[in-house]
């Protein structure tokens, strides 16, 4: 293992009161940061600097430290949570940069991601698409034994890798178009692949699908970059899966 390095920075990170106000970035000089430390606990030494100097803190969205929350979201150098793949930014150490280097630390950039301030943004239009069918209502009984519903191994693999989706909003803020289709891919498949969601997998992708495009998020163009920042290593196969079950739930909805 290498010796533990000592990191000379200049932060670059955007500051911005509300929604409405104009944000820019600000920069600060951070000198002796241990490689050994987290990105957010580099952030928290930022913090504490400025409390000294009783200047404002940088807001920043509470985090579980583990990469199953996705509220640590944050653009780095033009890269949603960072330069590792499949890395949240609270798994993200210092490591990962040289010093002297210049680091850009950014907001979610989606207008239906509204900034709150500074590098928090609001990504309850999420929750309005998981409220709107991204869930089982059908009443199944008691808790079966977890074999009495035969299910292949393939597919109950291929449910929980969907599962992963932790709901971060990494794609949205990588696409040109501010496109939902690896989230709401993610959690449709997620469900209607097991025999408890398909009763009700037609309504389920109409509403989430129509969900996402009053919440203003855009439209798919293929360019795959959702797949290359995704945390969680969701695949763009999971987009052309919703695609045909939104078309079969659409025909089967006119006849």
């Amino acid at each position: 293992m290498s010796a533990e390095r000592e990191l000379n920075l200049t932060l670059k990170v955007w500051r911005q009161k509300n929604a409405s106000a104009k944000g820019g970035f600000e920069t600060y000089q951070l000198n002796g940061i241990s490689t050994d430390c987290s990105f957010l606990e580099m952030m928290d030494i930022l913090n504490e600097n400025l409390i000294k100097q009783r200047k404002e803190p940088i807001a920043i969205d509470h985090d579980c430290r583990e990469g199953i929350c996705g509220m640590c979201s944050l653009v780095i150098n033009g890269v949603p949570h960072g330069p590792r793949q499949e890395t949240t930014t609270c798994q993200l150490h210092m490591r990962s940069f040289q010093t002297g280097d210049t680091i850009f630390v950014e907001p979610w950039r989606a207008n239906a991601f509204p900034v709150l301030k500074d590098l928090i943004v609001d990504r309850t239009a999420f929750d309005r698409i998981i409220s709107s069918g991204g869930f089982v209502s059908v009443n199944t009984g008691g808790t079966p034994d977890a074999n009495a519903l035969p299910i292949p191994k393939e597919t109950a693999d291929l449910a929980f890798d969907m599962a992963h989706c932790i709901g971060c909003g990494a794609c949205v803020a990588s696409c040109k178009n501010s496109s939902a289709m690896l989230f709401v891919s993610a959690k449709v498949s997620q469900l209607s692949l097991l025999p408890q969601g398909q009763i009700e997998e037609d309504k389920r992708v109409i509403n989430m699908v129509n969900q996402m495009d009053t919440e203003g998020f855009g439209n798919c163009t293929n360019t795959e970059v959702c797949e290359a920042v995704c945390p969680k290593g969701i695949t763009v196969d999971s987009i052309a899966r919703l695609n045909r079950k939104y078309l079969k739930a659409t025909i089967a909805s006119e006849v």
